[in-house]
This record gives C-alpha cells, structure tokens and sequence, in this order.
C-alpha cells in the first residue's frame, strides 16, 4: 500500500460522496471497571442523523491521516496457525451479505480485544461496513467529464477505537429562571476528534484488495499497540520509522565514527532525498540496502568507506546483511525544519535541506554553533550588528 493509494480511501470519507457506500455501523461501549461489553447497537448507517454521520466521517478520516510507518502501518497476517485467526474472521464478515452475521462476527473480535488487556477509561468500538470505488479511467480532458462509468468495487470494514472523558462541570444561567445553575451531566463524551487506534481492512495492492494484508492505525505517531496487532489482529509487528531512522544512524556511526560535519550529514540527506524522488512513481516505496548505503555514504563524501564495512555494519546492527531500509523513514521531513540542534544556551530547528548552512566551530577555544544567513538577523524588533571575526 502507497501513499497515493491512502489519499485515495480517505478522501471518499465524505458525506453524499459518489464513490463511497457504508451501510452498517456497529458501535460497541466497553466499561473500564468491569472490562465488559456494556452495551452495543448496529444500524443501518443511511438512517443515522446527519449530525452523527458528519461526526463518524471525521472520525473516520482523522483514523486514515497520518505518514506511513508513523501512524500508519501496513501489517501482514501471522502465518503460524492461531486460534480463532482474525483475518479468517475478518473475510467471513468482509465476504457475508448478512448484517446480522456481520454484527456477530465483529462482536467476536471485540471479545478478542478484553483479553489481558486493562482500559483506563470507557472505550467505544465502533466498526463500519461499506464498499468504495476506483475509477479505471481518469477524467477526460476533452470533454471535461470525469468517465466513472468502469469502476473496481472495493469492500471493507473500518474499525476505529476511540476513548472517552466525563464532562466538566459548569454554571449556567437561566434565562426564564433568571438564576444561575449548577449543571452536572454525568453522560461521557466520546472522542471522535482523537481515535487511538484502529484498522482498514482490506489493504490495497496496486489498486487491487489485499485480504493477506491489513492497514493498522494508531494515534500517537511511531507508537503502535503491539499487543493489539500481535494478539487481536494476529498480524506482524512492523518497524515504526523512528526505530528505522535509528537503526539507520548506528549503522552509519558504525561506518564513520560518532563524528560527522554538519555538511557531509546533509550531504546523505540530500542524496537520500535525490533517491526517493527518483522513484516516486514506483509501486513500491524505495529502499536501501547495505550497497545502497556505500553509494550513498561514498557519493556524500565520507571517506574510506567500502562495501566490506557497511555489509559489517548492517550484520553487527540488525543481525542481518540482507536488511533494507525504507528510505522515507529513515531521514526527517526534508523540506520542514525537522532536525533540531539541542544546546545548553538554545534549541535550533533546521531542515535536512538547509544543514549544509550550519558548522560547530573552534572559537578562541570555544565550541560555537556557526550559521550561514543570506539576510540580517532580528531579535525582538531589534536588528543584529554584524561583526567581523
């Protein structure tokens, strides 16, 4: 699953859209005291209030933002045999026609999700079923009409875990009382604007339905549930990005030396920029391998480096010589001011493409922090007098 194919499903989950259908809502209430399913309800989403189905839509839309590896992740299915697997569980209901059967099988699932598991606060599950479309030809240029008359069926089911809070307590004034009143409502908000987590199923290959492939969600960027994924979705823990930028930084210390210039650093960016552009129309997103890292490395203009020790590197790092890097995670956003430069006296925040500006030097037996500027530097209104060193 790529990034184009990500923007594709989200962008359906509007209200009155063409090509997308949700017909069933399921929404499961799990208390935190007792661990148990409380109460659950499923309808027919058409019959919802269109207050509600605005409010799922962008529920549903927060649940599919985010950069892949980050927040998303595109997880295989355990292949070893398990109980009660869940993606067996999860075609039966992508597959059955039956609501009922639906409900039942996805309730199921959620029994899955209270064992050895302890909510902090009251959880709402809410799963949806529905079909969106792809096109298979794009808009006509000539008559300015967009040709959706050829289109793949896509069917799904979305689930999304989101927790909840009690409301505060307020005053209020009556108008026709003319008095102020206490107000406590003991009814809890749900917090569709924030889900934890949650999933798509199926993934999308190639614009084509994945069912050996699952699209795992998560609120908090590079933090994965990994008991969620292991055991309710039997699926494969992955490599989050930060844990493959920092793999990918020790194996180039390993290579280098804990030491590195700020513009050789910028340098690996820039040709690790140049290698992602270079293959953004592939399917798949690129990657590195140990003699991609020697190109890199050697073209970046560190010294000394042969295939011989990236190869070492990779085997003493990850215990794998064969081992690819996806090359999106593991460098920060190359356009955002994504590094930060932490000192005692300030924080300094640069992007990858501009770090070639910024040198630590020797000044009269000082360490300082150097920073090439094209324009005059202003502080509070105030504008620096340059001095000559």
């Amino acid at each position: 699953m790529i990034k184009k194919e990500i923007l594709h499903i989200r962008k359906q989950f509007k209200l009155d859209h063409d090509l997308l259908n949700i017909h069933d809502i399921l929404n499961v209430y799990i208390m935190k005291e007792s661990n148990e399913i409380y109460h659950w309800e499923r309808q027919a989403f058409a019959l919802l209030d269109r207050e509600k189905q605005e409010l799922y839509m962008g529920n549903f839309k927060k649940l599919l933002t985010g950069e892949l590896d980050q927040k998303l992740f595109e997880l295989k299915f355990q292949e070893e045999e398990v109980e009660e697997p869940t993606r067996v569980l999860l075609h039966q209901a992508l597959v059955t026609g039956d609501p009922e059967e639906w409900q039942d099988l996805l309730l199921l699932l959620v029994d899955k999700m209270l064992v050895d598991v302890k909510y902090e606060r009251d959880t709402v599950v809410t799963f949806v079923r529905g079909q969106y479309y792809q096109p298979t030809k794009g808009r006509n240029e000539e008559t300015e009409e967009s040709e959706k008359n050829e289109v793949f069926a896509h069917p799904f089911i979305l689930c999304s875990v989101n927790s909840t809070e009690q409301q505060r307590k307020t005053l209020l004034f009556d108008y026709v009382e003319r008095e102020f009143k206490y107000n406590v409502n003991v009814d809890p908000i749900i917090k569709l604007n924030s889900p934890e987590q949650g999933f798509f199923y199926p993934s999308v290959t190639d614009n084509y339905s994945d069912v050996n492939r699952i699209l795992y969600c998560t609120g908090k960027a590079n933090e994965p549930n990994s008991h969620f994924i292991e055991q309710v979705l039997n699926a494969e823990r992955s490599v989050t990005a930060r844990e493959e930028r920092a793999i990918f930084e020790d194996i180039v210390k390993e290579v280098t030396g804990e030491q590195l210039d700020a513009t050789t650093l910028a340098n690996v960016y820039e040709e690790i920029h140049r290698v992602i552009e270079t293959n953004e129309e592939e399917e798949e997103p690129p990657k590195l391998d140990y003699k991609d890292v020697e190109q890199v490395l050697t073209v970046s203009g560190v010294k000394n480096v042969t295939t011989e020790k990236v190869e070492r590197a990779f085997e003493t790092i990850v215990d794998d010589r064969n081992y690819e890097l996806k090359a999106s995670s593991v460098m920060p956003k190359f356009t955002s001011k994504s590094i930060k430069i932490d000192t005692k006296v300030a924080m300094i925040s640069v992007s990858p493409q501009d770090l070639k500006y910024v040198k630590q030097v020797n000044y009269q037996g000082k360490r300082c922090i150097l920073i090439e500027v094209d324009e005059d530097a202003v502080i509070e209104g105030f504008t620096l007098s340059t001095e000559t060193i």
